[in-house]
């Protein structure tokens, strides 16, 4: 019956059927008519409607109720408006319904539901890792304008990744994309390189790296291979024997690496909120040559093949 004809219907104060227009639920009128509810309640869920009618007879006014039945292994919904039926002296003789399946009402109505839980789910995610971010960041942060700047670029980051989920319905992220999408700004000229094969990151996976390559290449900027026209970044992964994926972040021909400059915030993101959010395990290495990482993400962040083999890589 969904988005089919209604079905009126008219019972006596026992509720019972006196008349049917048509089919219910794909009972024929014959199985119903000389019928109660009660006669049907194996059938049919119908204690919320029963309830309903009742209400009806006493009071003399309408109601809507809802009822149910078990359809080809699946649960329909139906909805009943009930209208009392008057009888010459003016007393409630009885009720007359119309009924109408709204399965695919109730399952929107259901999705919608678990959508905004989710979204509800997703922005407070999003909101406490922006104020550790902003909290991070004023500690590592000499004066306002310095912390502005520095904020501004780790929320246009974040953004960054956000669009690559949005594109892919918040299922996961191609890790390729993710690259381009914070290194876009060094690719020209040749002085960063970027290789793996294809592997798709889930939500919160592809969140912390992103943020973790934007501090990385934040950092090559100000003072590693990427301060230099000679400097080279490789940035390459592969599928980790674990069956996670290991990224490596290899950088040479800048100026010699003086430890004492640390990280700030970015050490903080590498070394502290990958391993605890994500359990995955990060080697940071001050090599004079240039500064080289290898985070490696365990294999639960890692969508399966069977899971993103109908995701398209994002246009560059």
């Amino acid at each position: 019956m969904q988005g089919g004809r209604i079905c009126l219907l008219l019972q006596d104060r026992d509720l019972r059927y006196s008349w049917v227009s048509g089919p219910l639920c794909d009972i024929p009128p014959t199985d119903i008519l000389n019928r109660t509810d009660d006669d049907l309640s194996g059938i049919l869920d119908l204690r919320e409607a029963i309830a309903a009618k009742r209400r009806v007879l006493e009071t003399g006014k309408p109601a809507d109720a809802e009822f149910s039945r078990l359809l080809g292994g699946r649960r329909a919904f139906f909805g009943l408006h009930i209208e009392p039926a008057f009888g010459r002296n003016g007393a409630v003789e009885g009720v007359v319904c119309a009924a109408l399946e709204v399965t695919e009402r109730k399952e929107r109505e259901r999705q919608l539901y678990f959508l905004l839980r989710e979204i509800t789910h997703r922005s407070k995610n999003l909101l406490a890792v922006i104020q550790g971010m902003a909290r991070q960041t004023a500690h590592y942060s000499g004066s306002i304008a310095t912390f502005l700047e520095r904020f501004s670029a780790r929320l246009q980051a974040l953004s960054q990744s956000h669009d690559l989920l949005v594109q892919q319905s918040w299922r996961s992220a191609s890790l390729r994309d993710l690259m381009h999408g914070q290194l876009a700004a060094y690719l020209e000229g040749g002085s960063l390189t970027i290789e793996g094969p294809a592997v798709w990151l889930k939500p919160e996976a592809a969140q912390m790296v992103g943020l973790a390559v934007h501090e990385l290449a934040a950092n090559a900027v100000k003072y590693g291979a990427l301060s230099r026209a000679k400097g080279k970044v490789s940035v390459a992964w592969r599928h980790a024997p674990d069956a996670g994926v290991e990224i490596s972040w290899v950088e040479s021909g800048g100026p010699e690496v003086n430890p004492s400059h640390g990280f700030g915030f970015g050490s903080v993101v590498l070394t502290r909120t990958l391993p605890s959010a994500l359990g995955a395990r990060v080697d940071l290495d001050f090599d004079r040559r240039g500064v080289r990482c290898r985070i490696a993400v365990p294999d639960v962040h890692v969508s399966r093949p069977d899971q993103a083999e109908h995701i398209l890589t994002a246009p560059r």
